[in-house]
């Protein structure tokens, strides 16, 4: 046994010295190459004759002519030579340098020429591998893409992509090409997001979908969450990254001359820059959106006619207006100052089922056709998979809760009850209309942390929701939203000293009682007054009242391809 094992270990040691005598040749072989090439001895030649003005310039000609001569002779000779065999994608360290992507972690893998702004964007939704000019070839062959996306604001001056798509970058645009025929290779597909100008070249190259517009609002960065107690009440005009054009051009000029302040803030301060103003004059929908997203009032400069975001509290102001009417435009949102809580929540909630980014990059999917494995276009939106934790005591109480589920804005992936609770006509109910129904035995219908615990361990989402009573048509949507804009742990109304008084909204606290939880949380069966000293984070989301708890102020609308779970 032990001269197996030596002699095992002796092999991987052969096999290990001749791959690195085969990369030592390699090295050498290019080394070689690179001090025979033409161009370094041209360059030699320059330099000597810089350091020597007055002979080096005489003999420099001549030198330049053996130089021409001998390439010649070197190219014939070495025309039929065996290619030199690349170790390059096989190197533990080469994968390591080029930065690709390690075990799948059950996200979409993105490989992408993005810009930072819609890199953050995508980061908590997909595992992004940015690729860059230089290295998009190895990094490209030792990952396993599911989709290739291409921003046109990668195309910026002063990126690394800077210009690509132009005739005049040629490295850039070829390196593009190449990414874009090995992913046809693959099967791969590959997405263009025009949104930002770009050469218009960039479109020819032979992309799989052309999007136009951008990859939505990505909530973790805009969000009312830690928005100052008191926000500042002088307007102030946000530029979006495209250039206004026409009459809109006008109507910047008059509210600028009439004493309005204009900023370009970089992508990475335009959250806080957003959450410190109670109202926003925007010059594009965007902006417009993420204003919304953290609280302060937009006035959109042209009319744009989108119906989908007639239920948003957006003034717009036409192009035809002109100064008078954008003046008393803005006075009016001046006046009507920062957006309510309840305008908050429903801003929210648009945005979250219609115009987030985890679904802006679904729709992209279902554009294109996924190679096999890859999984399908819903891979997005599986962070978002909540189960609905439930004790009906009766048939009454299973009823109410069925009603409750089967309305939701925001279908639940599956329900989870006591094994006594199935014979109830909720849970029947619930099964008729296609529900996934999972059952727990030995559970109290009065419930203890360990037999929510036990509940959780049997779900198969990661969020789980615990229902205590109906709450309205927008209950997952507005916690799961609040989750996503924060990150947080679990959400629920503030308790005790927390702040339950004043009821915040979207703040951190010490104490919750919880309403959406991570099922690993809720699996560990610690009463959730001691969560917070376990390290979880705690946001407090108080509950809508009155007549907004039992309908919703905007159109409800299904996260795409939830609904078919019900």
């Amino acid at each position: 046994m032990v001269k197996r094992r030596e002699q095992s270990q002796t092999e991987q040691l052969r096999r290990a010295l001749a791959d690195r005598e085969a990369q030592l040749q390699e090295a050498q072989a290019r080394l070689a190459a690179l001090e025979g090439s033409t161009s370094l001895q041209v360059g030699r030649a320059l330099t000597s004759a810089a350091k020597r003005p007055g002979r080096g310039i005489v003999r420099l000609p001549r030198d330049l002519f053996r130089l021409w001569r001998g390439a010649g002779e070197s190219r014939s000779a070495t025309a039929g030579a065996a290619p030199v065999r690349s170790f390059d994608t096989e190197r533990p360290e080469a994968r390591l340098l080029a930065g690709t992507a390690g075990s799948r972690d059950g996200r979409l893998v993105v490989a992408g020429v993005l810009s930072a702004h819609a890199r953050a964007a995508l980061e908590p939704y997909a595992h992004v591998v940015a690729l860059r000019p230089h290295d998009t070839q190895v990094t490209f062959d030792t990952i396993d893409a599911d989709v290739v996306l291409v921003s046109a604001s990668a195309a910026a001056p002063g990126t690394v992509w800077s210009h690509v798509g132009d005739p005049a970058v040629a490295d850039r645009t070829r390196a593009l090409s190449w990414l874009l025929a090995a992913a046809a290779a693959r099967s791969i597909p590959s997405v263009l997001v025009a949104d930002a100008p770009a050469p218009p070249a960039l479109a020819d190259l032979g992309f799989d979908h052309v999007h136009n517009g951008d990859l939505g609002v990505p909530l973790h960065r805009f969000n009312p969450v830690a928005a100052p107690t008191e926000r500042s009440a002088a307007p102030v005009l946000v530029a979006g990254p495209s250039p206004a054009r026409g009459p809109v051009v006008a109507l910047n000029a008059t509210l600028i001359a009439a004493g309005l302040e204009r900023t370009e803030p970089d992508w990475w301060a335009l959250p806080d820059t957003l959450r410190a103003r109670a109202c926003v004059v925007a010059d594009t929908p965007a902006i417009a959106d993420r204003a919304l997203a953290c609280g302060a009032r937009p006035l959109l400069l042209g009319n744009t006619g989108d119906s989908d975001r007639a239920d948003r509290p957006v003034r717009t102001v036409s192009a035809g207006s002109g100064g008078p009417g954008a003046e008393s435009a803005l006075a009016r949102v001046r006046a009507a100052g920062t957006l309510a809580p309840t305008e908050v929540r429903a801003v929210l909630r648009s945005l979250f089922l219609r115009d987030a980014t985890p679904v802006r990059l679904a729709e992209l999917l279902g554009q294109v056709s996924l190679a096999s494995g890859a999984g399908d276009s819903l891979l997005p939106l599986r962070g978002r998979a909540v189960a609905v934790l439930a004790f009906p005591r009766d048939d009454i109480d299973s009823l109410a809760f069925a009603d409750d589920v089967l309305n939701q804005s925001h279908l639940p992936a599956e329900v989870v009850v006591p094994r006594a609770s199935v014979r109830f006509t909720g849970v029947e109910r619930l099964r008729s209309h296609g529900a996934l129904v999972r059952t727990v035995e030995g559970v109290a219908l009065d419930p203890a942390p360990d037999d929510w615990a036990r509940m959780a361990a049997q779900a198969t989402t990661p969020w789980t929701a615990l229902w205590h009573g109906p709450h309205g048509p927008n209950f997952l949507a507005d916690a799961l939203c609040a989750a996503e804009c924060s990150g947080a742990d679990a959400v629920g109304p503030a308790l005790g000293g927390a702040g339950a008084g004043s009821e915040p909204d979207y703040v951190f606290v010490s104490a919750i009682q919880p309403h959406l939880t991570r099922r690993e949380l809720l699996c560990r069966g610690l009463h959730h007054g001691q969560w917070n000293r376990h390290g979880a984070r705690l946001l407090a989301l108080a509950p809508l009242r009155g007549a907004e708890s039992g309908a919703s102020h905007d159109r409800p609308q299904d996260t795409p391809g939830t609904k078919g779970t019900m």
